[in-house]
């Protein structure tokens, strides 16, 4: 995806999150972000379902209600990243930076976060049944 479309998309994104009825919800399934610097973007209830985001910054984004289904963040930087109740089925987290990163009530089914680094992550109410968490960093983050 070339840097102009994916700003397009951002701004129309941005204009539909602060009123419905005008600007589109981002769709950006099956695109190639490859190495986007994605900081502190709003992609709360997007579409980036089968997205290639490998080595991507999406550090301080957010992602909240987002539809990350299969797509691939390996060594994505999503360190403070907001993820709450986001869709992450069966998606590629291998090798990424969750640490400080919000995923309360998240859909990890079936992901692959082996490798994946998630010291600090806030993770009540997320479900990880079926989730790779091999050689994983899983300092969880638990407040009452």
């Amino acid at each position: 995806m070339t840097k102009d479309k994916l700003e397009k998309v951002l701004k129309d994104h941005l204009v539909w999150l602060n009123d419905n009825s005008n600007g589109a919800c981002a769709n950006l399934r099956g695109a190639n972000l490859s190495g986007a610097d994605l900081r502190y973007v709003d992609l709360k209830s997007a579409n980036l379902s089968g997205a290639n985001l490998t080595d991507a910054d999406l550090r301080r984004a957010n992602l909240s209600g987002a539809n990350l289904r299969y797509a691939n963040l390996i060594d994505a930087d999503l360190n403070g990243a907001d993820f709450r109740g986001a869709d992450l089925r069966s998606a590629d987290l291998n090798g990424a930076d969750f640490s400080r990163a919000d995923l309360r009530s998240a859909d990890l089914n079936g992901a692959n976060l082996s490798g994946a680094d998630l010291s600090g992550a806030d993770l009540r109410g997320a479900d990880l049944s079926g989730a790779n968490l091999t050689v994983g960093n899983v300092n969880r983050k638990i407040e009452n």
